[in-house]
């Protein structure tokens, strides 16, 4: 059934996905969807959480389901909050369950690359981002889930793919009622390419212009975009920031993979990932 309305929220009871759950609460009650939180049974793992024998540990995870429900789904307005079990590869199951509903939109908890591994949303998030066909919120476990997300940082470099996530992030701007920072990345001195960032900025500025959007404009030298990007955002107190999967790498960053891979891991705000399409299409226009 195709629905387009929902929100996919990867649960594993632990205190990071908890916060993931939280957000995807108030993104909901400003967008009106509803919201399906999925808990994969992994056997690798599932049963050192649950410290339970494998023929108990599904009962388990449904009654803690339902003390979610009890909880917080009073803090809703009208949208409604269920869940589903699934088994096999997190990521898999999480990016068939928004692909099966046509989901809106995927919120999960993040644990970075610090090597913490006790619970598999943390570490299966960055899969779960590329394996993803609509966007993915990533939210590292500290970030204050009270902030309402009203600054959204749009950063745009020179890759064909960058405005790509302009829609998404406009649309839920107008959900969020909130202001779009477009934020030019000049990674280079070549000219051509700080022309090409200047060409795809006019085209956003146009677009949110046109669909009414709230914004401001600003640039940055960046040595290090994934860097220079979170500086920007926690000083302008930004609650979002919405990047592709797929960007520009710098020479500092080869070494460290593109600048969305760093952000997932270490991003001290919210990351909101939006998926490439078509860049060969793109290409050609």
């Amino acid at each position: 059934m195709k629905k387009n309305n929902e929100i996919i929220v990867g649960i594993d009871f632990s205190e990071c996905s908890i916060n993931a759950l939280k957000h995807a609460l108030t993104i909901a009650n400003k967008t009106n969807f509803n919201i399906v939180m999925i808990w994969v049974n992994k056997p690798d793992n599932t049963k050192a959480i649950f410290l339970s024998e494998p023929d108990k540990i599904e009962q388990i995870v449904k009654e803690q389901f339902e003390k979610l429900i009890i909880k917080y789904k009073p803090q809703l307005n009208n949208n409604s909050l269920t869940y589903v079990i699934r088994k096999g590869k997190v990521y898999q199951e999480i990016s068939k369950l928004a692909e099966e509903d046509d989901a809106a939109l995927i919120v999960v908890g993040t644990h970075g690359s610090s090597g913490f591994e006790e619970f598999w949303v943390g570490s299966d998030a960055l899969k779960i981002v590329t394996a993803s066909k609509c966007p993915v919120i990533t939210i590292r476990l500290a970030i204050n889930v009270k902030n309402d997300l009203k600054r959204i940082i749009l950063p745009i470099d020179s890759s064909i793919s960058t405005r790509q996530k302009v829609p998404f992030t406009a649309t839920l701007a107008r959900y969020l009622d909130a202001e779009i920072y477009v934020l030019g990345l000049y990674s280079t001195k070549v000219r051509d390419v700080r022309g090409i960032v200047d060409s795809y900025v006019n085209q956003v500025v146009g677009y949110l212009g046109k669909n009414k959007i709230r914004f401001r404009i600003d640039t940055v030298e960046a040595d290090n975009i994934a860097d220079a990007i979170m500086d920007y955002a926690q000083k302008n107190k930004a609650n979002l920031i919405s990047i592709m999967d797929v960007s520009e790498i710098s020479t500092s960053n080869l070494w460290l993979g593109s600048y969305s891979q760093q952000m997932i891991n270490h991003s001290p705000i919210p990351i909101l990932t939006t998926h490439a399409k078509e860049l060969i299409q793109v290409a050609s226009r």
